[in-house]
């Protein structure tokens, strides 16, 4: 069964489309404008294993705000759509991703219960030309359209590019585990309730 996606969204703000294939080689086509974002989104399909595509045309000449966001809520919606009814993944995974001077924590539930958890804070108002305030939002607008609780702690750091950068490998490779097949589960839905539909 192919694990893959397609969602387009179009506003009076912006216009976005991705492609997630879960079970890719973590190859990667992201052009959203906003350079430190593509970056950004590059590392989590390289680390995640997952393959994206993403285009976006925003309002950038007001600010990156909604391209930003309407970015996580396009790529969170593609990757609902391709876990289906999510039968025989790992569903939780965790782990510490280290950089340079920078440690930080994420952890995943592919519960179908959105959550944000986000314990990150930074020194600086943007790295590159990128707002820090927007990677918070960033993140609410891909749990929340992913349909997971995702927990993300930056633990200590000093410089913003890698508490950033740390945060969507974490992302990605605590990902990437979670949304795995376990063979042990034989195809069943990891969950006493019988579905993780929310």
């Amino acid at each position: 069964m192919k694990r893959q996606a397609t969602i387009s969204r179009k506003t009076k703000e912006t216009q976005i489309t991705a492609t997630v294939d879960l079970d890719g080689s973590g190859a990667f086509d992201v052009k959203t404008g906003i350079g430190f974002l593509d970056h950004m989104l590059e590392q989590l399909a390289r680390h995640s294993m997952i393959d994206i595509t993403l285009k976006a045309a925003g309002d950038l000449h007001i600010d990156f705000h909604h391209t930003a966001e309407d970015t996580g809520i396009v790529l969170g919606q593609a990757v609902a759509e391709a876990l289906g009814d999510k039968k025989g993944i790992t569903r939780y995974a965790d782990v510490h991703l280290p950089m340079d001077d920078t440690l930080t924590r994420v952890a995943v539930d592919v519960s179908g219960r959105p959550y944000l958890v986000w314990k990150v804070e930074f020194s600086k108002p943007k790295v590159g030309e990128m707002d820090t305030e927007l990677f918070r939002e960033w993140f609410q607008a891909f749990a929340q359209n992913a349909r997971i609780t995702l927990h993300v702690e930056n633990l200590y750091g000093e410089n913003n590019h890698h508490i950033a950068e740390t945060c969507y490998k974490g992302l990605a490779r605590a990902l990437r585990r979670a949304v795995e097949p376990d063979p042990r589960q034989a195809g069943r839905v990891p969950s006493t309730k019988g579905t993780l539909a929310g």
